[in-house]
């Protein structure tokens, strides 16, 4: 009788633990929304509008997510459309490129500073520089002597030939000599040129040593920019191929 009695009480119990699951599986699921925040924002209309998870009228404007004490939690950013992103991206990568540059001015200047720690080493520095350039001129002048001293007799030979052809072998000479020594006065220019271009570097930087060793920040004057001179050919017009073949 006893075992019989349990049986409509159990019954009756399963029932109800069943037609409450639901209930408390919709409460279990609800939970994690209510405890992520409250959302609240004013809309275009200018109506303040409060809820549980981000707003979907909402998503152009910045969303306060409150605490249940109604302090704030968080801040939920605006939602940008292709358009924003893109100029977002944009003015960030600018933004980079722009720390990049002034990270590499300050390492530059810090550089030149431990190389230099005084005007003397520098200037030894633009010496030897120089000399190098001036050992090529150097070099070019006496290739020049010795192409003019192999025309001489090349000349020389010609005057037997006036108003006549030239034998097919001495023009051919009479030619190269010509063009080795037209090539090696091109060389010559642009490296007058190049003696001029290695002074205005060192003066560019010898003036930016001085303001650091003054004082100044490294990087907070940018590149250093030598002073642009003319153009080799714009400063020696007269160098032409002056041939005396006819």
């Amino acid at each position: 009788m006893h075992v019989m009695a349990r049986r409509p009480v159990a019954l009756a119990l399963a029932l109800l633990l069943g037609s409450a699951a639901p209930s408390l599986r919709a409460q279990a699921s609800a939970a994690p929304a209510s405890a992520a925040g409250i959302y609240t924002c004013v809309d275009e209309q200018g109506r303040r509008i409060t809820a549980d998870r981000p707003i979907a009228s909402c998503t152009a404007k910045e969303q306060r997510v409150l605490n249940k004490d109604g302090s704030l939690k968080s801040v939920f950013p605006p939602t940008l459309t292709v358009e924003e992103r893109a100029a977002k991206e944009a003015q960030e990568l600018k933004q980079a490129e722009a720390r990049a540059a002034y990270n590499d001015a300050v390492r530059r200047d810090r550089n030149l500073l431990a190389r230099y720690p005084s005007e003397a080493p520098h200037q030894k520095a633009r010496e030897a520089a120089l000399d190098t350039v001036r050992a090529a001129i150097k070099t070019g002048e006496e290739r020049l002597r010795e192409l003019e001293a192999e025309r001489k007799p090349l000349l020389s030979e010609a005057e037997f030939y006036v108003g006549k052809p030239l034998p097919p072998k001495l023009r051919s000479q009479l030619e190269a000599n010509e063009a080795a020594a037209s090539a090696q006065r091109e060389t010559a220019v642009y490296q007058e040129a190049e003696l001029a271009r290695v002074n205005r570097l060192y003066d560019a930087e010898l003036a930016r040593l001085k303001a650091l060793w003054a004082g100044a920040a490294p990087g907070s004057m940018g590149p250093i920019t030598p002073q642009r001179g003319p153009s080799p050919v714009a400063a020696n017009p007269s160098n032409v191929k002056n041939s005396t073949l006819r």
